[in-house]
């Protein structure tokens, strides 16, 4: 299972929120790119990086930040936050993302985000889904739709997205342990996809519980800032 550790963007600085909720900011680095290098130094692969000032505005806000960690780190980074057109996807793809990450406006325009699969190509695109009893939320969560997981996450496998992550609010920045029941559900309905876990990752044990249900990466954010697991744990992890 591939570790993918997240840096989560505000004013250019790393931090975390509780639940989605902009209220509740911590701020744990100043520099995303030092933090980037060290997850490089740590022998891991991947990034996930998600611009807040971006999903809040509804435009891409950070992009400065992906160019410098693409161009001095080869970490493989997926990008998300706000990306609401064409325009905003060629921004993220040029500054150095090697994904876009999209989330609402998968829900909200589906035409207008399967003409960037056909464009793009659909390995292009980490499709993320947030959720709250199974429906999907939208907005940076400040908004639940009707739209049933499985549902949203059946469209987009015959529309060609080949990975997905999942991110339960309830879980999410709350250091409770992920939702397992809710992912196992989904890597046992499609077992053929590359299923990402997020959200309320803890400790190793959450790793090996989410990795025997079938997923295929988790990505972590704030077990690794408070210091509930270490980096070299999670390399191990991740080449076992």
């Amino acid at each position: 299972m591939e570790i993918i550790p997240a840096i989560d963007i505000i004013d250019g600085k790393c931090v975390r929120l509780e639940q989605g909720n902009y209220d509740k900011v911590t701020l744990y680095h100043n520099e995303p790119l030092e933090v980037a290098k060290r997850f490089q130094d740590a022998g891991l692969k991947r990034l996930h990086l998600v611009d807040l000032d971006g999903a809040k505005a509804g435009a891409v806000k950070n992009w400065k930040v992906l160019e410098s960690i693409a161009g001095k780190t080869s970490l493989i980074i997926d990008f998300g936050g706000g990306i609401k057109n064409q325009k905003d996807v060629e921004i993220v793809f040029n500054s150095g993302a090697a994904l876009t990450t999209v989330g609402s406006i998968a829900v909200k325009d589906e035409e207008e985000f399967t003409k960037w699969l056909i464009k793009f190509g659909a390995d292009k695109f980490l499709l993320g889904a947030d959720v709250k009893n199974e429906k999907i939320a939208v907005s940076g969560w400040q908004e639940t739709t009707e739209v049933w997981i499985y549902d949203f996450i059946q469209k987009y496998l015959d529309h060609g997205v080949k990975q997905i992550f999942c991110t339960d609010i309830s879980k999410d920045g709350k250091m409770e342990g992920p939702a397992v029941d809710l992912y196992k559900n989904i890597t046992s309905k499609f077992p053929d996809v590359f299923f990402v876990a997020s959200g309320g990752v803890t400790s190793l044990s959450d790793l090996e519980k989410l990795k025997e249900i079938g997923c295929k990466g988790a990505i972590v954010g704030k077990a690794i800032y408070e210091n509930k697991i270490s980096l070299q744990d999670l390399h191990l992890f991740s080449i076992q």
